[in-house]
């Protein structure tokens, strides 16, 4: 189960970077610091302190389970009898025992309580995988919103400078006669409301890089760019794979020593029941004859009043709730990948409308009221029509690139290894 695990995460870290072309530099930033996506988890994996907490807790986890094998510590006891009899308060007849007790358990309640602790032991080493695995994926999120904002700059610096272009083709227009000085302020305002949502980018950029910044367990970024090629998509594979790999998540693997666990405490509840025997051996010093003695003893309780019967319900309730929460939790993940299946297909079943229509006729018939627009044959209020049409269709295809590449890292994140993948056509 351990190497499964292992092997998982393993591949999560050097393949979850879908689409794989984004280890490669792409765009102005590349090469003068910008951040890669591999490098991006590598430095999540080994500086976050979320995965330095769950090895404290692993850690303690092994500190119970050996103190859970560790036998009880015997006791010593000192008697002193007879020490002032008489009348006359003299000491006689003082008799001194010392005494060697040992608890001696029964039934096998060291065993049961050293299965409960290597229980707990291994749902806090599978609970540490699986934060890393959250941790993975959540850096992946962090690196596409980063990206993703990064590109939506781009996008938003081309119209805005396409807008910026008309200005002075539209002063000439109103120097020639040609159109009316409300048609400047009107491509102005334009010009103006393209600079403002790319201003708003930017704020969301500089939260998405302080974001990423932190998973990657920095106060600050140290990187001036992210890197990757955003706009290459792959189908992924049917549902049906990804919720079958839902069952190795550590998540639901840790439920198997939970019920290791809960099953070895309803032992120990049991057991409880059963009396341990208390040995003792002594030496006894009689003072009036200066006689010694061996004393040997043993005790144990009497099981009438607790039999521990509150216990073992309570332990047997916990046993079979196991079986529940796994549910539970197997419902919630198979839920979180379908919607994030769905969402991978419909975003691009977005990109491949957009790619093959929308985009293609949104900027044919720009390209064609721009050449008819200097001849007078389209007005203002058409061309920037034209414009926002592109705008928007370049962004829509942008927010289902995003959707999608953010639908993939989530579901790589849950089944513990990158979604197998074929060419989107």
């Amino acid at each position: 189960m351990t190497f499964r695990v292992a092997g998982a995460l393993c591949a999560a870290l050097l393949v979850v970077q879908a689409p794989p072309s984004w280890s490669q530099s792409q765009g102005s930033g590349a090469g003068n610091g910008a951040l890669t996506l591999p490098r991006a988890l590598q430095k999540a994996a080994s500086a976050s302190p979320r995965l330095v907490a769950a090895d404290r807790t692993i850690a303690m986890s092994d500190g119970r389970r050996e103190q859970a094998n560790a036998l009880p510590n015997p006791t010593v006891g000192f008697e002193v009898d007879n020490f002032a009899s008489g009348q006359s308060g003299v000491v006689g007849g003082v008799e001194t025992t010392l005494q060697l007790s040992q608890l001696i358990e029964l039934g096998g309640k060291r065993d049961a309580r050293v299965q409960a602790a290597l229980g707990d032991y291994d749902t806090a080493r599978l609970e540490r995988e699986a934060t890393r695995l959250e941790l993975l994926s959540e850096t992946t999120i962090a690196f596409v919103e980063a990206l993703s904002a990064q590109r939506r700059i781009q996008i938003l610096d081309r119209q805005a400078a396409a807008l910026e272009r008309l200005v002075p083709l539209m002063q000439r227009r109103v120097e020639a006669g040609a159109s009316s000085p409300a048609e400047v302020t009107r491509t102005q305002a334009a010009v103006g409301m393209a600079r403002l949502e790319r201003e708003r980018a930017r704020t969301a950029l500089a939260v998405a890089r302080r974001e990423l910044a932190t998973l990657m367990g920095l106060d600050r970024p140290d990187f001036t760019a992210v890197s990757g090629d955003f706009g290459r998509i792959s189908r992924p594979a049917p549902l049906d794979a990804a919720i079958k790999a839902i069952d190795d998540n550590p998540q639901l693997m840790r439920w198997t020593a939970v019920r290791a666990r809960r099953d070895a405490e309803l032992l120990s509840a049991r057991l409880k029941a059963v009396p341990d025997v208390t040995a003792s051996v002594g030496w006894r010093y009689y003072g009036q004859t200066g006689d010694n003695a061996l004393r040997l003893g043993a005790s144990l309780p009497i099981p009438v009043l607790d039999r521990n019967r509150g216990g073992i319900r309570e332990a047997q309730e916990a046993a079979q709730k196991t079986d529940a929460e796994r549910a539970i939790n197997r419902l919630t993940l198979i839920a979180v990948v379908g919607k994030a299946h769905d969402s991978a297909n419909g975003a691009l079943l977005q990109v491949d409308l957009l790619r093959r229509t929308i985009l293609p006729a949104a900027r044919a018939t720009l390209a064609t009221i721009e050449a008819g627009h200097g001849q007078g044959r389209f007005t203002l209020l058409e061309i920037l029509d034209a414009y926002r049409t592109v705008a928007d269709a370049e962004l829509m295809e942008h927010d289902a690139l995003a959707a999608f590449h953010t639908s993939v890292a989530t579901i790589e994140g849950l089944t513990g290894s990158p979604m197998q993948l074929a060419r989107a056509r």
